[in-house]
C-alpha cells in the first residue's frame, strides 16, 4: 500500500474543489456549469492545470472527454481507469461528480509523488456531460465512448434554444467526428469511480467508505397530453378535456406505480411539467411531462413502466385526450465486478477503513464504462444525504479516505487480471 499524509491530502483536494467551485454561473454558495458554457470550459481548463503540475499526460477527444495520464511500466498493456464529471446542474454544489475527477487526479499525483511506477498504466477520464442539463440526456461522453449510444443520434440533440450539438460543441472549441469518440475494445483493464454517496446511509452508519454493487437502472420518458382549451369561464366542466388534469393523474400514477413494485428501490419522478398556454384564465390544451424511472433491479422498473402505460390509457379514455409517449433512454443496470469490489474493499482494511456493501440509485458514467470493462465504485459519505442543493457536503477527511482507497485500489487492479463479461 501507498503510504499517505491523510491530513495534507484532505486540505488539499478540499482546497481544489473550493477553487473549482468559483467558476460557476450561479453565485456562491450555489454552482452552476452547464455543458459548453464559459464555466464550464473555464473548470476544464483549471482541471487540467491540476493534472499538468501532478505530471499527468492529457489528451482531448472531439467531444470534450478529458483523459490525464499515469504511465505504468507496461505501456501496451490495457490501462486502469477512474473518473467522472464537473458539469453541474444549476444550483448545485461543488462535491458531486468533481470528487472523483479532482480525487482521480490526486490519487494518480500521490502515487507518482511516493516514486511508484504501476504494472500499467493509470488514467483519469473526466467525462463530458454528465448531467442532462443542457441537452436533456445524461452521460452523453461515456454513451459515445463506450457505444451505448451513436454519433448520429449526439448529432441530433437539440438544445432549449434549438442549437444543435454540433454546432454548441464545435464553438466550444471541439473538433474531429463524433464517430472517434468510440474507445477500442480491451483499451480498459477496469474502471472505478469515486464519488459522494448523494444519500444518508454512510454518514447514517458512520462507515467512512460505500463499495457499490449495482447501478440503477435509469429510464426516462416525455409525454405529450393533448386536449381540448377553451375560456376558463365559458365552457362548463362536463365538457372539459383539459389538458392539464390529465396530466396530473399521469404524475400520481407514476408515484402509485413506483410505490407497488415488490423492489424497495423503485423510484419514479416527475421533474419536468410545462403547460400551454399558460393562463390563469384559460384551459390548459396542452402538457409537456418528463417522467424519471429507476431501479436497481430491471424487471421491476420494467412492472412500474408497465403500470404507468395502463394508466395513460385510461386517462385517455376517461379524459378524452391524446398522450404521446417517446423514449429518451432505456438503460438497463450495472453490476459491480466481485474482484474490483474485493480490491477496494482490501484497500480500505489496509487502511483500517470499514466498508458496506451497496447499491447506487443515481447513475453515473460508471454505468456505460460498464459495458466496456469492470467496473465498480467507491462511495464517500454525503452529509445529511443531500446532493445537487448548494448546501451539499463531504467533510475533507471523508474525501481523503476515498483517494487514499481510490489509489490503493488502482495499484492492486494495476497488476491483477479483472475477468469481463
Amino acid at each position: 500500500m501507498i503510504a499517505l499524509d491523510l491530513a495534507r491530502l484532505a486540505d488539499e483536494v478540499d482546497a481544489q474543489l473550493a477553487e473549482l467551485a468559483t467558476f460557476s454561473a450561479a453565485p456562491a454558495p450555489a454552482v452552476e456549469r452547464v455543458l459548453y458554457t464559459k464555466t464550464d470550459l473555464e473548470g476544464r481548463a483549471y482541471v487540467r492545470s491540476l493534472a499538468e503540475k501532478a505530471g499527468l499526460r492529457t489528451r482531448v477527444d472531439p467531444i470534450g472527454n478529458t483523459f490525464f495520464r499515469l504511465e505504468g511500466a507496461d505501456r501496451g498493456a490495457p490501462a486502469i481507469a477512474t473518473g467522472s464529471h464537473i458539469d453541474a446542474i444549476p444550483n448545485a454544489g461543488r462535491f458531486d461528480g468533481t470528487v472523483g475527477v479532482i480525487g482521480g487526479i490526486a490519487a494518480l499525483r500521490a502515487i507518482r509523488d511516493a516514486g511508484i511506477v504501476p504494472a500499467r498504466s493509470l488514467e483519469v477520464i473526466a467525462f463530458t456531460s454528465e448531467e442532462p442539463t443542457r441537452f436533456g440526456l445524461g452521460c452523453v461522453g461515456s454513451r459515445l465512448m463506450s457505444g451505448a449510444i451513436t454519433a448520429d443520434r449526439v448529432r441530433a440533440l437539440r438544445d432549449a434554444e434549438g442549437r444543435a450539438f454540433e454546432d454548441v460543441r464545435r464553438d466550444a472549441g471541439f473538433e474531429g467526428a463524433l464517430e472517434q469518440v468510440r474507445l477500442p475494445e480491451g483499451c480498459y483493464a477496469a474502471f472505478v469511480e469515486l464519488h459522494v454517496e448523494q444519500g444518508p446511509v454512510l454518514e447514517a452508519e458512520r462507515i467512512p467508505i460505500g463499495v457499490v454493487t449495482a447501478i440503477a437502472a435509469p429510464a426516462s420518458y416525455a409525454l405529450e397530453v393533448r386536449g381540448v382549451g377553451g375560456h376558463a369561464g365559458a365552457v362548463l366542466m362536463p365538457a372539459r378535456r383539459d389538458a392539464m388534469t390529465a396530466a396530473a393523474e399521469i404524475v400520481l400514477a407514476v408515484e402509485h406505480a413506483a410505490k407497488s413494485t415488490k423492489s424497495p428501490d423503485t423510484v419514479g419522478t416527475v421533474g419536468v411539467v410545462r403547460v400551454h398556454p399558460g393562463a390563469i384564465n384559460s384551459i390548459p390544451s396542452r402538457v409537456h411531462l418528463e417522467i424519471d424511472l429507476r431501479d436497481t433491479d430491471l424487471a421491476s422498473r420494467q412492472d412500474a413502466f408497465a403500470a404507468i402505460q395502463d394508466a395513460i390509457t385510461r386517462v385517455q379514455r376517461e379524459r378524452g385526450v391524446e398522450i404521446a409517449v417517446r423514449t429518451i433512454n432505456e438503460d438497463p443496470p450495472a453490476i459491480s465486478e466481485p474482484a474490483i469490489v474485493d480490491a477496494i474493499e482490501a484497500s480500505a482494511r489496509a487502511l483500517d477503513l470499514r466498508t458496506r456493501r451497496m447499491p447506487s440509485r443515481a447513475y453515473h458514467d460508471a454505468l456505460f464504462m460498464a459495458r466496456i470493462a469492470p467496473t465498480a465504485m467507491i462511495f464517500v459519505p454525503s452529509v445529511a444525504g443531500v446532493s445537487h442543493r448548494p448546501d451539499e457536503l463531504t467533510h475533507p477527511e471523508d474525501l481523503a479516505h476515498g483517494v487514499a482507497v481510490l489509489a490503493g485500489t488502482m495499484l492492486r487492479l494495476a497488476t491483477a487480471e479483472v475477468p469481463h463479461g
